[in-house]
C-alpha cells in the first residue's frame, strides 16, 4: 500500500509539470526557469559545486573545483594521472547530503587512496519538486562535461581514468555527461537510476550504454505501482545487475524497517537505496564479493537455470566489476544477504522426482539441508515453478546460502508432514476434501540423485542414495544424498572461478 501512495505521490507532480509546460519540455529539459541557471560552474556558491575531497569526513568543506581557475588545482592537489571518481547524488528533500553519501565518500576514498575523488553537489536544484529536479539534469551534466573538457584541455586529464558514479536521478546526470563531453568517459555506475519520467525514454534522454566506453547498472527497487517504479525497470547499460529479481531486498520488508526507523518512508529508501549499499560493499569486502549471473529474466533465474560463467556470463557487481566485450543491456541477477557483506553462495539442483506408485496428488513439500566441511544450513525450502514439484519429471531449483559452507560434503532432503507448516495443513486438507476420502494410503515418491552446480566455484557435482533400495520418500521423511561419481564431472572441464 505504502508503494501505491507514494508512486501516486509522483504522478500527481509529474501531471502537474506536464500541464504547466508541456509534455515535450518535461522530456527534453526545456522549462523557461533554465535561462537562469549558470552553466559555467564557476562559483563554489553557485547551484552546482564540484567538491574535491581531502578528508573521509563530509563535515570538512573540501577543496572546490572551479572551470577555468587554473590555480584550485594546485590548491586541491589534483592529479591528472590518477583516477577521478565523480559521485553525483539524485532528487532529495532534505536539503543536506544523505548518510549514504558520506559512506560511499569514505569507501572510495579508502579503496582509491591516490584518486581524484569529487562529489557533484547540486542540491539547491535537486530539493525541488521532483519533476523539476528531472528538468535541471541536463544542465548539471552539460557542467560536469564542461568541467571534463577543461581538465582535458588544462591538464591533458585522460577520460578512460574517469568514473562517473551516480544515483537515482544522478545517475541521469552522468549520462547527460557522458553525451556532452568531448571524447568517451571511462565508466559510468547507475545507482538505481529513477524511473518515473526516464522509463522507455530515448536513448539520449537518460542514462544508456553510449555515454562511456563501459556503462554498469544496479537495479534495487523495480516494482511497479500504478504505472511507475521508484527505480528505472529496463535494462539501459552495458550490464544490468537486479539483485534479488530488483525488486523485494532483504531486510527491507515493511516489518523488519518499521521495527528499526518507525518510518514508512524508510521502507522505500531502503530498496532505493540498496544499491549504493551494494556498491560500499564492493569497495569494502575485497574478500566476500558478490556475483551475478546472465539471465534473461529474473523467474528464470529463481530455477537455477542461469549459474553459468562461460562466454562472460558471470561477472561480479559493484567497484569490482569487469567490463565485457561491448554487448548491450546484458541483464544479470543474483541473490545477497539482507546486510553487509551482502555477498552469499548460490548452488543450482537437478532431481527427478519418481511417482512409481501412482500417489493421488501427493503435491510434496520439500526442503533441503546442505552439510558442508566448514557449517552445515538449516532446512532450506525448495521453491520451484509454480510451486508444485514436478512428478516423472527433473525439478531444477535454486539454493542460496548466506554463508560458505566450504566443500558440499552431503544433502538431506526431507518431506514436509501434513502439520508442519500452515501450508502443509491446507494441502492436506484440499487433497482430502476434493477426494472425499480420509483414508487415502500414505503418498510415496522416489528420489535417487541430485545433481548440483556450484556458482561461484563451477564445480559439478552428484549426489546419490547410498543404498539403491532406499529412495523412497513420504511425508515427514527424508532421505540423505553423499556424494557419488555418477552424472556430472566432479570439475568444471575449462572454466574456473573468476579471480
Amino acid at each position: 500500500m505504502i508503494q501505491k501512495v507514494i508512486s501516486l505521490w509522483i504522478l500527481v507532480q509529474c501531471a502537474f509539470v506536464t500541464s504547466v509546460f508541456g509534455e515535450n519540455a518535461v522530456l527534453k529539459g526545456e522549462a523557461s526557469d533554465f535561462d537562469d541557471l549558470p552553466t559555467n560552474g564557476k562559483s563554489k556558491d553557485g547551484p552546482i559545486k564540484f567538491n574535491m575531497r581531502k578528508s573521509l569526513d563530509l563535515e570538512h568543506e573540501g577543496c572546490y573545483l572551479q572551470t577555468g581557475k587554473k590555480e584550485c588545482l594546485e590548491e586541491c592537489g589534483f592529479n591528472a594521472t590518477a583516477k577521478s571518481i565523480f559521485i553525483i547524488h539524485g532528487w532529495t528533500m532534505s536539503g543536506m547530503f544523505e548518510n549514504w553519501m558520506h559512506k560511499l565518500v569514505s569507501a572510495v576514498m579508502q579503496r582509491e587512496t591516490e584518486a581524484n575523488v569529487v562529489v557533484v553537489d547540486w542540491i539547491s536544484m535537486a530539493q525541488q519538486l521532483y519533476p523539476d529536479a528531472v528538468n535541471h539534469t541536463l544542465v548539471v551534466g552539460q557542467n560536469i562535461a564542461d568541467m571534463l573538457n577543461w581538465l582535458q584541455n588544462e591538464t591533458q586529464l585522460p577520460l578512460g581514468n574517469v568514473h562517473l558514479i551516480g544515483y537515482s536521478l544522478g545517475a541521469h546526470v552522468a549520462g547527460y555527461a557522458g553525451t556532452f563531453v568531448q571524447g568517451t568517459i571511462g565508466r559510468i555506475t547507475g545507482l538505481d537510476p529513477a524511473g518515473p519520467m526516464f522509463e522507455g525514454v530515448e536513448e539520449q534522454k537518460r542514462l544508456s550504454s553510449d555515454d562511456a566506453d563501459f556503462v554498469d547498472v544496479l537495479h534495487t527497487y523495480t516494482r511497479e505501482a500504478l504505472g511507475v517504479s521508484i527505480g528505472i525497470q529496463q535494462p539501459i547499460g552495458d550490464i544490468d545487475i537486479y539483485p534479488n529479481g530488483g525488486d523485494v531486498q532483504p531486510g527491507c520488508a515493511i516489518g523488519d524497517v518499521l521495527a528499526v526507523a518507525g518510518n514508512f518512508m524508510e521502507v522505500v529508501k531502503c530498496e532505493h537505496e540498496r544499491a549504493v549499499h551494494l556498491f560500499v560493499d564492493s569497495l569494502m569486502n575485497k574478500d566476500h564479493m558478490s556475483y551475478a549471473f546472465q539471465c534473461t529474466g529474473p523467474d528464470r533465474f529463481k530455477k537455477g537455470i542461469c549459474l553459468s560463467c562461460r562466454k562472460n556470463r558471470c561477472n561480479k557487481i559493484g567497484y569490482n566489476a569487469r567490463k565485457m566485450r561491448k554487448r548491450r543491456n546484458t541483464k544479470m541477477y543474483l541473490k545477497t544477504r539482507a546486510d553487509t557483506p551482502f555477498g552469499g553462495f548460490h548452488y543450482q539442483m537437478k532431481m527427478h522426482v519418481f511417482d512409481r506408485k501412482l500417489a493421488v496428488d501427493p503435491d510434496p513439500t520439500f526442503h533441503v539441508k546442505l552439510y558442508g566441511a566448514h557449517n552445515d544450513t538449516s532446512d532450506l525450502y525448495v521453491e520451484v515453478p509454480d510451486y508444485k514439484i514436478g512428478l516423472n519429471a527433473t525439478n531444477t531449483f535454486l539454493v542460496f546460502t548466506e554463508e560458505d559452507i566450504g566443500d558440499l560434503l552431503k544433502i538431506e532432503l526431507s518431506w514436509e508432514g501434513e502439520g508442519e507448516s500452515w501450508s502443509s495443513v491446507w494441502k492436506s486438507f484440499r487433497k482430502n476434501f476434493f477426494s472425499w476420502n480420509t483414508s487415502l494410503n500414505k503418498p510415496m515418491l522416489q528420489v535417487r540423485r541430485i545433481r548440483v552446480k556450484a556458482g561461484e566455484t563451477q564445480k559439478k557435482f552428484t549426489f546419490c542414495v547410498p543404498e539403491e533400495s532406499k529412495i523412497d520418500i513420504s511425508p515427514g521423511e527424508s532421505l540423505t544424498f553423499e556424494k557419488c561419481r555418477d552424472g556430472w564431472e566432479s570439475k568444471p572441464r575449462k572454466r574456473l572461478p573468476i579471480k
